[in-house]
């Protein structure tokens, strides 16, 4: 519907319209004129046209320019399930051929496509990696469909698949201290900032010594993860040990000026670059300090899960861990102590056994019934019943067989 707008300082009316996920608009002296633009515009073959403006390409980059807000893991994750939405194939060598063409326009991606390209990374990764791309294509069509025109429904909201997920690894508190025992300097400070935190790596590579309260005992911490990709920040209780560590490493920094608590200190290879600056990555740190103490590979993240898991064997009840690790919704707390209470849920068991002790089931003393071979099974009678336990002789079994046709 033609629309009255004012343009340099004149009445003007704006044609629109919106067809295969496509918006054409157009401006015209009067409203006649732009009305009759769009008739015709209804009428013409958009899928025929060279234009690449709504291609699919042309919808990824403008979701990752808007991506580009989120923290560096959650815009690569995202960036990754487009780039492999394009590169999935059917077929094998010469007969390869993608199962979704980026240049295509927007209307030509159905859900069918989009099954078969996530069925290449089920195929080839896993059922996790599959749903967890099919998440970020369903999170960047809804954001083309509010922002771009893009048809409706949602042609990434197929099926999910099957996953078997692997309990996440938590180091033993010990092969935390046997890598502590390896490092000086600002990589000691550092990991006890991660242990005492329980803090992500983003938070504690952004850390500035402003956001270091020593006169109230607290540290703030920002932080990405919110859902419009926000930075955050909450203050945390700084412990008298983490306290003396860090006044240590004000007092023994190496860069006096800079603002920041952690600095990479190496020149030379691929560090030569971020030398003197914070850091963005420390991928090879955790893997070698690993490897001296000779324990089982761990990264930062993982101190972060250790923390949790402390956390919850001393007692402190969800809301408290929720709180330390800052997470939004209970739920996500759970998740990550789903799989730390195993020995705690055994011990319960044996209470709720010993509860039920004398009321429950005896070994009869006739070895009568099927036992373990040591004369000792189970009657199944009550305590105190004088009840007998007759076993049934192996003729009057009857075998009852399905009849067949």
């Amino acid at each position: 519907m033609a629309s009255k707008i004012m343009k340099d300082g004149r009445v003007r009316w704006k044609g629109r319209v919106q067809k295969l996920g496509q918006i054409r608009q157009k401006l015209f002296d009067t409203r006649a004129a732009a009305l009759e633009w769009e008739a015709e515009e209804r009428k013409t073959n958009w899928e025929a046209t060279t234009d690449t403006v709504c291609s699919l390409k042309n919808w990824a980059e403008k979701y990752l320019d808007h991506a580009a807000k989120y923290d560096r893991k959650t815009f690569n994750e995202k960036r990754q399930a487009l780039r492999k939405l394009f590169a999935a194939t059917t077929g094998k060598g010469k007969a390869a051929q993608l199962i979704v063409n980026p240049l295509s326009p927007v209307a030509s991606l159905t859900p069918g496509k989009v099954l078969a390209a996530l069925r290449v990374q089920f195929e080839t990764r896993s059922g996790n990696a599959a749903n967890k791309d099919r998440k970020n294509l369903v999170a960047a069509w809804n954001w083309g469909i509010k922002y771009l025109g893009l048809p409706t429904p949602n042609p990434c909201l197929v099926d999910r698949f099957p996953e078997k997920r692997h309990p996440r690894y938590v180091p033993a508190e010990e092969d935390f201290w046997k890598v502590f025992a390896q490092t000086q300097g600002q990589d000691r400070v550092m990991l006890l900032c991660y242990l005492h935190l329980g803090a992500r790596r983003s938070e504690i590579f952004r850390l500035c010594w402003e956001d270091v309260d020593f006169g109230n005992s607290r540290i703030r911490l920002y932080t990405k993860k919110r859902r419009d990709g926000s930075l955050e920040y909450d203050w945390l209780p700084m412990t008298g040990e983490l306290a003396e560590a860090l006044n240590w490493w004000w007092d023994n920094r190496t860069f006096k000026d800079s603002t920041y608590v952690f600095i990479c200190e190496q020149d030379g290879g691929f560090c030569r670059e971020q030398y003197g600056k914070p850091f963005k990555e420390r991928m090879q740190l955790m893997k070698r300090l690993c490897e001296r103490a000779k324990v089982k590979p761990f990264g930062f993240h993982a101190i972060r899960h250790l923390t949790a898991s402390i956390l919850y064997k001393m007692g402190q009840p969800v809301s408290v861990i929720q709180a330390i690790l800052r997470h939004k919704s209970p739920n996500t707390t759970a998740i990550y102590l789903r799989t730390l209470g195993l020995e705690e849920t055994r011990g319960a068991l044996e209470g709720l056994a010993a509860r039920f002790a004398g009321h429950g089931l005896e070994p009869d003393p006739a070895g009568n019934g099927s036992g373990n071979g040591c004369g000792k099974v189970l009657s199944f009678t009550a305590k105190g019943s004088t009840q007998e336990k007759t076993p049934i002789p192996s003729s009057q079994v009857v075998v009852r067989r399905k009849r067949t046709a």
